[in-house]
C-alpha cells in the first residue's frame, strides 16, 4: 500500500450487470479496490469475483465473504475465482482465522478481518494480528447504522495500537471519510453513498478528494438521522419510502387526502376517541395540542362530520400540522383554500353534535392502525402511515435508505432502460 489512504467501494446489490457497471463508473471516479459485497456473492456466487476481476485486472478485488467456518475452503475458493482480499469475520473461531490465514498465503491473496460485533474490537484487532491477519475492519453494519449508532468510535484507539492497516466502514461519505482518514484509518470502505448515487462518478470523486485533502465535502446523500432529527427527517420522505421500510405495516386503510398538491404532514399523534357525529372531544384535543403534533381522531369510521372549517382555521392558527379522522369532514372546500391537512375516510356536508363523549390521549385504531399519542404520523397524497414511537429513528433511516436506492434506479431507467430490466425480475420471480 501506498501512504495515500485507499478508498474502496462495496457493491452490495444484488445483480451483477448493476455491479458491473457501477464500478466502471466508480473507477472513473477514483475508486481504489473493488469489493463484491456480501449479497452479491450470496446472490451471483464466485462468478461475480471473477467477472470483476476479468473486467477490472488491474485493480484489487476484495471478496466480503464474511467467512464464519470453513476458513481454507472458503478463502481457497475466492482467490482462485480472482480475489486479491478475503474478508474473515473477527467473531469466528481463532482457527478458522488461522487457517484462513495459511490458506491466503498458500493461495497468494491477503486477509481482512472484519470486527462487526466483536464484544472488544481493540482486543481482536491485536489477536488477529498475531495471527497473521493483513488488515483489520471497524465495520457498523447497515442494520446498526439504521439505529444511527456511532460507526467509528475505535478508530483512533485501534489504529495507534496495531501495526496492519486499519479500514473503516459505517455510512461514510464525503463529510465523513476525511475524519476516520485522521482517526488513523488508511483504507475507506464506501457502500451506500457511493452505489446509490444517481451520479456514481461524480460521487465517488468527491469522497476521494476529501480523504487526500482531508478535508470534508458537503454530501447531497441524507446523513442517518437521530431522535432530535426526525421531524426534518420525515419531512424529506414519502409515505411510500416509509410504508416500504415497515414491509408494508403502517399504512391507514380507507383514509383518503384532503389537500393540495405538494402539501405534506408531519408529525406525532395526539389520540381521540369519540363517537359518529360527537365533535366536542376533537374540538377540545386543539387547546392541549402543541405546534406541529397531529390529531389522530377515531370516530368509528362514522358518516356525520365530527371535523370542519372553524377546527380547521383553530389548528392552524395554533400551529397543529393537521388532522387524520377515521371518520367523516366537512367544509373541505374552505379548508383546501386555508392550506390545512385533513385526511379522513369520508366527506359529508351534516355535522352532528357536541356531547362530549370519548376520550383523548388514549390508545385508538385509526385506518386499521394502532395509533398511540406520540407515535410518529405522516401524510402526504398517497395516503398515511403511522410509525411507532419506539422505532422511529430506526425506520426515517430506512426510508431514507429506500428513497435514495430508487434514486440510483430511476438514473438507470433515464439511461434507456426499464424497471424490469434493471431489476432482472424474471430471474427473482419466485419458484414454486
Amino acid at each position: 500500500m501506498t501512504n495515500e489512504p485507499v478508498l474502496q467501494v462495496a457493491l452490495d446489490v444484488m445483480n451483477l450487470h448493476r455491479a458491473l457497471q457501477i464500478a466502471s463508473e466508480a473507477i472513473k471516479g477514483g475508486v481504489d479496490w473493488l469489493e463484491a459485497g456480501t449479497p452479491l456473492i450470496k446472490s451471483e456466487g464466485l462468478e461475480s469475483i471473477r467477472q470483476l476481476k476479468k473486467t477490472f485486472p488491474s485493480h484489487i478485488i476484495v471478496a466480503d465473504m464474511k467467512t464464519m467456518d470453513v476458513g481454507t475452503v472458503e478463502v481457497e475458493m475466492a482467490s482462485k475465482a480472482g480475489a486479491d482480499i478475503v474478508c474473515i469475520m473477527g467473531v469466528a473461531d481463532d482457527s478458522t482465522i488461522t487457517e484462513a490465514v495459511k490458506a491466503a498465503r498458500r493461495y497468494g491473496c491477503k486477509i481482512m478481518v472484519d470486527l462487526l460485533r466483536t464484544s472488544d474490537p481493540l482486543l481482536r484487532a491485536k489477536d488477529v494480528q498475531k495471527f497473521g491477519a493483513d488488515y483489520v475492519c471497524l465495520h457498523v453494519g447497515v442494520d446498526q447504522q439504521m439505529r444511527a449508532e456511532n460507526p467509528l468510535e475505535d478508530v483512533v484507539r485501534i489504529a495507534s495500537e496495531v501495526e496492519i492497516p486499519v479500514a473503516a466502514a459505517g455510512g461514510l461519505n464525503s463529510e465523513t471519510a476525511p475524519k476516520v482518514v485522521e482517526a488513523g484509518a488508511t483504507i475507506v470502505i464506501a457502500g451506500s453513498s457511493i452505489i446509490k448515487s444517481p451520479d456514481v462518478e461524480k460521487a465517488a470523486s468527491a469522497i476521494k478528494k476529501s480523504i487526500l485533502e482531508k478535508k470534508e465535502i458537503p454530501s447531497k446523500l441524507f446523513h442517518k438521522y437521530s431522535q432530535k432529527e426526525l421531524h426534518e427527517a420525515f419531512l424529506k420522505i414519502s409515505t411510500p419510502n416509509i410504508a416500504d421500510a415497515m414491509h408494508t405495516k403502517g399504512a391507514m386503510k380507507g383514509i383518503i387526502p384532503r389537500i393540495k398538491h405538494g402539501m405534506k404532514m408531519v408529525g406525532r399523534a395526539i389520540t381521540v376517541k369519540t363517537m359518529d357525529g360527537d365533535w366536542a372531544k376533537p374540538v377540545e384535543a386543539i387547546d392541549k395540542c402543541k405546534p406541529n403534533e397531529v390529531i389522530v381522531i377515531d370516530a368509528g369510521s362514522g358518516h356525520t362530520a365530527i371535523w370542519g372549517e372553524l377546527a380547521s382555521w383553530s389548528s392552524k392558527k395554533k400551529g397543529i400540522a393537521g388532522v387524520v379522522i377515521d371518520g367523516a369532514a366537512r367544509d373541505i372546500d374552505d379548508i383546501l383554500e386555508m392550506d390545512f391537512p385533513v385526511f379522513s375516510r369520508h366527506v359529508v356536508p351534516n355535522a352532528g353534535e357536541p356531547k362530549g363523549y370519548g376520550e383523548i390521549g388514549c390508545e385508538i385504531i385509526c385506518g386499521e392502525q394502532q395509533v398511540r399519542s406520540g407515535d410518529w404520523i405522516v401524510g402526504d397524497e398517497s395516503g398515511v402511515v403511522v410509525v411507532p414511537k419506539e422505532e422511529a429513528v430506526e425506520i426515517v433511516n430506512r426510508a431514507l435508505d429506500v428513497h435514495e436506492r430508487e434514486n440510483r434506479l430511476r438514473e438507470e431507467i433515464k439511461r434507456g432502460s426499464t424497471l424490469s430490466e434493471v431489476l432482472k425480475l424474471k430471474k427473482w420471480e419466485k419458484v414454486g
